[in-house]
């Protein structure tokens, strides 16, 4: 994408040279501001009052786990001006060339459940629009813009997050007066005065919001990558973090009013997310334009995951054959290869859409958070920005193939998280001790940074400096 004038974005798991750099932190505000202003994210917020919380409780719950995922997924954020770089190529300095394609094959499949399960959603929403019952027809177009989007690449995602910005505002704005004004004044004030506060299901919207935000993390880089390379890391950190959790934290408020209300948890909201919602702003053609509304920010997201699945399955497969570029043509092909697979998925867990999405995003804590917290650690504390960029490449060189330490803390941190679950088929006993209450993202956090940090502190041998290619374009192209 020389200068930012290609149609095409060209580049992919290489080093973004600082001539093609371009953008404001601002735009990562507009970018994640309009990616979570959208349905998935009503609904995450409605599972924490379907599962039980009182809505005042599940709010408060689903923001203070935005603010504090967010500050994590932020983090993240902070590191693709500097390294200017995919995210989850950067793993390859703490897990080892080749040992990074185990998360990788792990951030694919989150790729693949987040795009199905926004699929579903979507699809309902173009089948309003349409006016057609056959689920596939919404699911196949839907999965049809995406490729479309994803195929552009990185400048035209950005300019899509604008779009739903001004989009998301406006509709879910407008939803926002609906859903107050259906409440009503003694609804409403009763929601407060008779909240009833519950340890476990307020640890549960707590897990919701953080969960949301941390399966940002594996991919957030790679949206502020082409940001010029002295951009302050403060003001990638800020931006991000902004719209990421005012957006979330809004639709979620928005979901959990939402299944408050009279009839949603007889089978309305439940039965049919979006066609509750179509009727909640008043059906015929205002229906049809939050059916939009609806369409366009969840374009932006799986936008998002299908570029992002892109990358991860690139950069898996680079670490085998060392390969660091990819033709248009083979970009293209594998992105709607991952959206077909994502569609099928889609066709196949529409049914009990609900359940399936708690067990997907409350299961992704489990097996992201021990990464989040290697990935940060080693970042910030331990290479402290200091990485021999062209290692990434060699499996021979300063990072090696795998990195034992690495890895075994990682397992570690998937373990120790196995007795505070709160799953449908399963729940740790140390769960049942806590009345149920899901804590495990958070010891996975902390326990993993706690292990990995005397380790690594003490094994890894950092450059002195940052050290770039000379040439980002002298690689090898299948």
């Amino acid at each position: 994408m020389a200068g930012g004038a290609a149609m095409v974005e060209t580049r992919t798991i290489d080093v973004v040279p600082d001539g093609e750099r371009h953008g404001r932190p601002l735009n990562q505000f507009t970018l994640w501001f309009g990616a979570n202003m959208q349905i998935t994210a009503i609904v995450d917020g409605a599972l924490a009052v379907v599962f039980g919380a009182d809505a005042l409780w599940a709010i408060i719950g689903l923001t203070i786990g935005n603010i504090l995922g967010g500050i994590v997924m932020a983090l993240h954020s902070a590191q693709g001006p500097r390294m200017g770089l995919p995210q989850m190529i950067s793993s390859r300095a703490q897990f080892g060339v080749l040992g990074a394609a185990i998360p990788l094959v792990l951030v694919i499949v989150m790729y693949l459940g987040f795009a199905a399960t926004g699929t579903v959603l979507s699809g309902q929403a173009i089948n309003a629009i349409l006016g057609v019952d056959a689920p596939w027809v919404g699911i196949v177009i839907f999965g049809l813009l995406t490729a479309a989007i994803a195929i552009l690449g990185y400048k035209f995602i950005h300019h899509l997050g604008r779009i739903a910005t001004v989009v998301g505002i406006l509709g879910l704005g407008y939803l926002s007066v609906r859903v107050l004004g259906q409440l009503g004044p003694s609804t409403g004030s009763g929601l407060i005065t008779n909240a009833h506060f519950d340890v476990v299901t307020f640890l549960l919207a707590i897990s919701l919001g953080a969960g949301w935000q941390l399966t940002f993390g594996p991919y957030v880089a790679d949206y502020s990558r082409y940001l010029p390379r002295d951009t302050p890391a403060s003001k990638t950190f800020w931006a991000t973090w902004a719209g990421s959790v005012v957006g979330s934290s809004w639709a979620m408020t928005l979901g959990a009013l939402i299944a408050s209300l009279p009839g949603a948890a007889d089978g309305g909201f439940l039965a049919n997310q979006v066609g509750f919602i179509g009727k909640l702003a008043g059906g015929g053609l205002i229906a049809l334009v939050i059916y939009l509304v609806i369409v366009i920010g969840k374009l932006t997201v799986n936008s998002l995951n299908a570029y992002g699945g892109f990358m991860c399955a690139l950069t898996t497969v680079s670490a085998f054959t060392k390969t660091t570029y990819v033709r248009k043509g083979i970009r293209a092909v594998a992105i709607c290869a991952f959206l077909a697979v994502s569609v099928i998925i889609a066709l196949a867990a529409s049914a009990d859409f609900l359940t399936y999405f708690k067990n997907f995003v409350l299961l992704l804590l489990m097996v992201f958070t021990p990464w989040s917290a290697i990935n940060l650690v080693d970042y910030y504390l331990i290479s402290r920005e200091r990485f021999d960029i062209p290692a990434f490449y060699d499996a021979h060189g300063r990072y090696g193939s795998w990195n034992w330490i690495a890895l075994g803390t990682y397992a570690a941190g998937v373990v120790l998280q196995i007795p505070f679950l709160a799953q449908t088929l399963y729940t740790g006993p140390i769960t049942d001790l806590l009345g149920g209450a899901d804590i495990s993202w958070l010891v996975g956090l902390v326990a993993t940074a706690a292990i990995y940090y005397p380790l690594a502190r003490r094994t890894a041998h950092p450059p002195q400096q940052m050290i770039y290619p000379n040439d980002d374009r002298e690689t090898i192209s299948v």
